[in-house]
């Protein structure tokens, strides 16, 4: 793993964003694998202001997100369809027909689930995959578990995982939904180039241990380390448990 730090995390964010400009401009048709959550905001805020001045094109690129709540549509105010709308999509050109989203009430969501893993499959697989990671190492909603799953699946929330996304539900903790359909790690692992992002001292035990510590399905973050491109892109807090260089 190649590890950036930054001072900031708008810093953070525009590093990032950088790192997505790069592969479009390489790459005009990148499959782009996004994020939602609090650490992304400043990348999509930067991606947006790199559109509006022309530095990069959208319009023939693709994205598949990670995940989606269980129950909600893509209307509902916490779904991550309509954050992504609002921290990105609405302003920039990408083609709707190339966005792609797990569809949380879908009438059976295990077929869901597999709809979305043949679409990325039919894509060509996810050329540059952002992450975030939670608090107790998740990637996407893959939770610590005895067994993870490879493939895009529906997952029982752990109720850490549900109180860190109340703040979308209007802090009501019994709005948050109980399951979300998430990309599995063998669909992660499968993308091209991987980017990890984390802000806060409250990552830093879970990035330490993914990058050193022993690989275990109770950290999936860890399976990381079987990956041959993944940079981590951390703030000083987040960073504050790796041993740097003297």
């Amino acid at each position: 793993m190649r590890v950036h730090v930054f001072e900031t995390s708008d810093d953070l964010g525009r590093a990032v964003a950088a790192r997505v400009g790069d592969e479009l401009r390489r790459n005009p048709s990148a499959v782009l694998g996004l994020a939602t959550g609090g650490t992304p905001l400043a990348t999509y805020g930067e991606l947006r202001r790199m559109h509006a001045a022309g530095l990069i094109d959208f319009s023939p690129a693709t994205t598949f997100n990670l995940d989606e709540f269980a129950g909600i549509d893509a209307s509902h105010s916490g779904s991550f369809r309509r954050y992504m709308d609002v921290k990105l999509f609405d302003s920039v050109n990408l083609d709707a027909h190339r966005i792609h989203f797990l569809n949380g009430v879908a009438d059976d969501l295990d077929v869901e689930c597999e709809r979305y893993e043949k679409e990325i499959e039919h894509a060509g697989g996810i050329d540059l995959q952002m992450l975030g990671i939670g608090a107790n190492g998740h990637i996407g909603f893959n939770e610590p578990d005895e067994t993870l799953a490879a493939r895009t699946h529906r997952v029982q929330l752990h109720d850490q995982t549900r109180r860190d996304n109340a703040a979308a539900f209007g802090g009501d903790l019994s709005r948050v939904p109980t399951e979300a359909l998430s990309m599995g790690m063998g669909t992660i692992l499968k993308s091209r180039a991987i980017v990890l992002m984390a802000i806060g001292a409250r990552k830093a035990r879970c990035v330490e241990r993914a990058v050193n510590g022993p690989i275990t399905t109770r950290l999936p973050a860890s399976f990381l380390q079987l990956h041959r491109d993944v940079e981590l892109f951390l703030d000083r807090g987040a960073s504050s448990l790796l041993v740097r260089p003297a």
